[in-house]
C-alpha cells in the first residue's frame, strides 16, 4: 500500500483545513487508517484513527471534538477534517495504514505503511 497525504498549508488560528490521504491498491477497505503528526523538535504523536469499515474512530484528547476522520473506501481516500485550529496544531501530518491488529492498539505507532507527510502551519 502506498499512501499520499495532501491538503496541508498555512491557516490562521481558529480556521479549518481538510487533509486527504490517497491509498493505492485494491485492498484499502481491509486497513485501519491513522493520522499522526510531528512538530519540530517533538516525537511523532497519534492524532486519530478510523477502522477499516469506518464504524469506529479514536482521537487524541487534544483534538477530540475539533478533528474528524472519515473515509471513502470506494475512492481509497481517508480524510482529516480539522477545525478550530490552534498554533499548537502546527506539525507535519502523516497518514498510516495497518491491517489485522487489535483496534485498541490503534493509537500506537504500530502501522505497516506510512505516507510522506504534509505540513500544516497555524498562525496566531
Amino acid at each position: 500500500v502506498q499512501l499520499q497525504a495532501s491538503g496541508g498549508g498555512l491557516v490562521q488560528a481558529g480556521g479549518s483545513l481538510r487533509l486527504s490521504c490517497a491509498a493505492s491498491g485494491r485492498t484499502f477497505s481491509r486497513y485501519d487508517m491513522g493520522w499522526f503528526r510531528q512538530a519540530s523538535g517533538h516525537e511523532r504523536e497519534f492524532v486519530g484513527a478510523i477502522s477499516k469499515s469506518g464504524s469506529k474512530t479514536s482521537y487524541e484528547d487534544s483534538v477530540n471534538g475539533r478533528f474528524t476522520i472519515s473515509r471513502d473506501n470506494a475512492k481509497n481516500l481517508v480524510y482529516l477534517q480539522m477545525t478550530s485550529l490552534e498554533p499548537e496544531d502546527t506539525a507535519v501530518y502523516y497518514c498510516a495504514a495497518r491491517r489485522d491488529k487489535p483496534w485498541f492498539t490503534a493509537p500506537s505507532t504500530d502501522y505497516d505503511y506510512w505516507g510522506q507527510g504534509t505540513l500544516v502551519t497555524v498562525s496566531s
